[in-house]
Order: structure tokens, then C-alpha cells, then sequence
């Protein structure tokens, strides 16, 4: 079966990486496009065998008309933070299949709302719901992770995430990022990315993380409320690790993830995994493409689509983990760096 999908939202994003990932997949077939506007639907450049609507188009080419057609099985949803919860419960209503960009909402509050909804009023046997996280889809991190499992006890770990918006940034000059009406601002909708890396990267169980402490700060003044979180992080089994990410530094440009385990240690830098086994200065390094990896996340929800179950790293419940350990991260901020227990 094919699967006709639609795009809610005509930003960067949908038109950069989701756009032609959909069109590459075998099993989806790209059918409308919806947007604020028809001129931001136009955008998307996405041929003249896809419909556009629009909230200023006229009558019968509105969202709930997209909503309303029988051809239109899923659809791909990238619209402002604060817009999305709303436009969720409406095509899960509609019957159509959701994959809603991160972060999952704008606080744990209505996250938790919009899952106990979804899991008290949604056949989930017959209508899916995902979270689209590439950052699970990156294979430097899968690579990472399955080794992982082979190397024992954690040790400590360290997270370094460091660069500069600027404020001539294209996803900065979108009007939603530049008077960001929610927590965190870049660090929310940015920070969850490398949240969401470093819990897959620690896994489940005892390396879960228990406790946060955090500092925050806003050093640039065209980022508001805050563009810089540097925390320690305790896991249940009382491993300690740093977690530290800023969009407003002028350090150098970095990306890096170091977990130490009993049996060697893993350093995830850009698009390279290196294995160190104790005492040694040689790295075993495996390269890979430097990739997005949202095409790969849109082809296993393609794949979730057909059996009618989710991948695992697409399910909103780890959308919310991710989303209660960053908020716990801000509170902990808020708090002049007082410990802050992630439930």
C-alpha cells in the first residue's frame, strides 16, 4: 500500500529536509501541503500534482478540508512550537496518521496532557502518533549506542555542544524563534536535539538520569530568555556526567559525546565514533556520511505505517523524556543550580 501524506507547515525544515524525504520513500506518496499562508505553501516548490492549502485560501482549501480527504493517510506536521499541540489532536481526530516535529510541546504540563489525551481518546491500533527525532537517526549514534552495550559499567560522561547563532541565521529570522513565547528559546527548540542524542546514547535502566543540577544564562541579547545551559547530571546507578550546551558562545564550533566505561570509552564527534580501549592512546575510528538523518526517520515511520506500529524512537512517550529531562535542566537554572529531580 501506498500511503498519501500530507506537510503541515511550510517552513526550512519542511522544505529542506522533509519534502524530499517523503518524495523519496517507496511506500509514501506527498499529496497536499498546508500552511499559514499559500504564499509559504507555494514555497515548498512541490510540484503541480500536490494541492496547497492555506488559512487565506478560500473556501474548500482549508486545513480541515485536507484533513477531510479519504487519500490523505498521514500527515508530516513542522508548524511553531506553540501551534502544533492543537494541530495534532485535530488530524489524530481526522483519523490520520501523525509524525509531529520535536520538541513534543512547549513544557511538560501540556505534553503530559497531549499523551494521556492521545492514550484515552486515539485507537492507537488504528491511528499512530510519532515524534520526529533525526538525532535518534544519526548512525554515528546507533553505532555508538550498540557498542556501548558490549563495554560494561558507566563511568562518567561528557556532552559539549557549542555554537554561535547568529542573528543573520536563517532558522533565527523566522518571527516564532525570534520572540520565542516559550521556555528556553534556541535551547528548547534546539536542545532537545542533543538531549534526546545523549539519553539514546546512555540508554534505559540504571544509566537513566535521576537528578539535575544547572546553570543558564542569555549571553547574547537577540536570544532570549536564555542561551546557555551548563549542568551535572546524576544517573539512578549515581554515575555523575556534565551536559553542557550553548547557541550564544564564541567558543569554537563543537559537537562532542565522551562516555567512559569499564571496558574503554567512546568518543561521538561529528560524524565519527572512536573506541579507546583502558590506557590506550590508539582509537579504533569508524567514519560515516554526514547525514541528517531525517530521511532514514521517515522511512521507518513509512515502515511503522505499514505494520500499524511505531519504530520505538519515534513514540511520543521518548519525546517526553526527553522533554522532562531539559525542563528539569531550565527549573534547575531557574533555581540558582539547586538539584532538580527528573521524574
Amino acid at each position: 500500500m501506498t500511503f498519501g501524506i500530507a506537510i503541515l507547515g511550510g517552513g526550512i525544515f519542511a522544505k529542506e529536509e522533509h519534502l524530499p524525504a517523503i518524495k523519496a520513500g517507496s511506500d509514501l506518496k506527498l499529496v497536499a501541503i498546508y500552511s499559514r499562508s499559500l504564499k509559504s505553501a507555494k514555497s515548498l516548490e512541490a510540484g503541480d500534482d500536490v494541492d496547497l492549502y492555506s488559512d487565506d485560501s478560500g473556501a474548500g482549501k482549508r486545513l480541515d478540508d485536507l484533513l477531510a480527504r479519504s487519500d490523505v493517510h498521514g500527515v508530516v506536521i513542522a508548524l511553531p512550537i506553540l501551534v502544533q499541540p492543537e494541530i495534532i489532536r485535530k488530524a489524530l481526530k481526522a483519523g490520520k496518521h501523525v509524525l509531529s516535529e520535536k520538541p513534543i510541546a512547549k513544557d511538560v504540563k501540556e505534553a503530559q496532557e497531549l499523551v494521556d489525551w492521545y492514550g484515552k481518546e486515539i485507537d492507537s491500533s488504528k491511528v499512530t502518533w510519532g515524534v520526529a527525532e533525526n538525532g535518534r537517526f544519526w548512525p554515528e549514534f546507533i553505532y555508538a549506542a550498540d557498542l556501548a552495550k558490549s563495554l560494561g559499567r558507566l563511568l562518567q560522561f561528557q556532552v559539549r555542544v557549542h555554537s554561535f547563532t547568529g542573528d543573520d541565521g536563517k532558522y533565527f529570522n523566522t518571527p516564532w524563534r525570534k520572540h520565542p513565547g516559550y521556555q528556553g528559546g534556541f535551547l528548547l527548540d534546539g536542545g532537545v536535539h542533543y538531549v534526546a542524542a545523549t539519553r539514546f546514547l546512555l540508554g534505559e535502566k540504571d544509566n537513566t538520569v535521576a537528578t539535575a543540577s544547572a546553570f543558564t544564562a542569555q549571553l547574547q541579547e537577540h536570544l532570549p530568555p536564555i542561551d546557555t545551559l551548563n549542568a551535572t547530571l546524576k544517573t539512578k546507578a549515581g554515575v555523575s556526567g556534565t551536559f553542557s550546551v550553548s547557541f550564544g558562545t564564541t567558543f569554537p564550533r563543537e559537537n562532542t559525546y565522551q562516555l567512559a566505561f569499564e571496558k574503554g570509552s567512546i568518543v561521538v564527534e561529528g560524524a565519527s565514533c572512536k573506541f579507546r580501549k583502558p590506557g590506550s592512546t590508539a582509537a579504533e575510528e569508524k567514519k560515516f556520511d554526514r547525514v541528517s538523518g531525517v530521511a532514514a526517520e521517515i522511512k521507518e515511520w513509512a515502515a511503522g505505517l505499514k505494520a500499524s506500529k511505531l519504530d520505538a524512537r519515534q513514540t511520543a512517550d521518548e519525546a517526553l523524556k526527553d522533554l522532562i529531562l531539559l525542563e528539569a535542566m531550565f527549573k534547575s537554572g531557574e533555581q540558582n543550580g539547586a538539584p532538580v529531580t527528573v521524574k
